[in-house]
């Protein structure tokens, strides 16, 4: 899912993109705005936060780091967004967790394709920049993320994922690619999908693979992820691996795509709420925490 049903919401605007392109955390994509008044705003007191450099061989990644201050040792978990990139929404999920104690680090993954935040249409943004997103690029980064965070502070022998819509169906790839990963929480992300050279493969093709086992957290109502593309992921979740057969999917009857998203018409207080008590007692339980 790339986030397509929120064209409508976005008008034809044009922008000059020099001065909109705000530092890794912080403002909104063009896309999203304008941003709705139930945004959930998480400090940072006793956190450090902030912008940070990840080398991934002769390139150098930027991510949004939060993490409790002056503390080592922490559990860490990758954030991966939405197409729009690492914004403020993201970053703030990151401060979530870090008041939790974990070191939270969110990649720009499509960094070398694009400006994501830069986009005022949807259909651009997808077309000039997520489209070009080799899969194996992300898998690669976000290896780095997690190297990046065993030298500054974190316990890559605890070590979780997730992500949201675009970021969900990440979650679901890293867990198969990754051995040490521990535990992975997908957002509504896309299971089913065809083969290209970028994306060979898509989560119901990895399901039976999973080194970690994932909590699948689904609307009813999302117009791009069908239920019978959820049922075809838990057919295939039932005879994979150990992990594939302990992970769980949740479909919330009523919610739409996106009902995390809190700065978006598509957000829905309870089920986010929900999701959320279930995304880090899920951690907690398989040993991320």
């Amino acid at each position: 899912m790339l986030d397509n049903e929120f064209d409508s919401l976005v008008p034809a605007r044009e922008y000059s993109r020099r001065g909109f392109t705000a530092a890794v955390g912080s403002g909104f994509a063009l896309a999203v705005l304008p941003v709705g008044s139930q945004t959930i705003n998480t400090n940072t007191d006793g956190l450090t936060t902030g912008e940070v450099s990840i080398p991934v061989g002769d390139f150098t990644l930027p991510a949004y780091r939060a993490m409790p201050a002056g503390k080592t040792g922490l559990p860490v978990v990758l954030v991966v967004p939405e197409i729009f990139g690492v914004h403020e929404h993201i970053a703030d999920v990151a401060r979530r967790f870090a008041k939790l104690g974990y070191l939270a680090i969110a990649p720009e993954l499509f960094v070398r394709q694009g400006d994501a935040k830069s986009y005022g249409e949807i259909s651009k943004l997808i077309s000039e920049v997520i489209a070009k997103v080799p899969d194996a690029q992300v898998m690669g980064d976000l290896d780095a993320s997690v190297k990046w965070a065993r030298s500054h502070g974190g316990d890559s022998s605890r070590l979780a994922i997730t992500g949201f819509c675009w970021g969900g169906r990440i979650t679901w790839l890293y867990a198969a690619h990754n051995p040490a990963l521990k535990a992975g929480v997908a957002w509504y992300g896309r299971l089913v999908g065809q083969a290209t050279a970028l994306t060979p493969k898509h989560p119901v093709d990895v399901a039976h693979n999973l080194n970690a086992p994932v909590l699948g957290l689904y609307g009813g109502q999302d117009a791009g992820i069908p239920l019978d593309a959820v049922k075809k992921m838990e057919a295939a979740l039932s005879i994979g691996s150990r992990a594939a057969r302990r992970s769980e999917i949740v479909v919330y009857p009523d919610a739409p795509h996106a009902f995390h998203a809190d700065y978006r018409p598509s957000y829905r207080k309870g089920p986010a709420g929900d999701g959320w008590k279930r995304c880090v007692a899920w951690l907690k339980a398989n040993g991320v925490g």
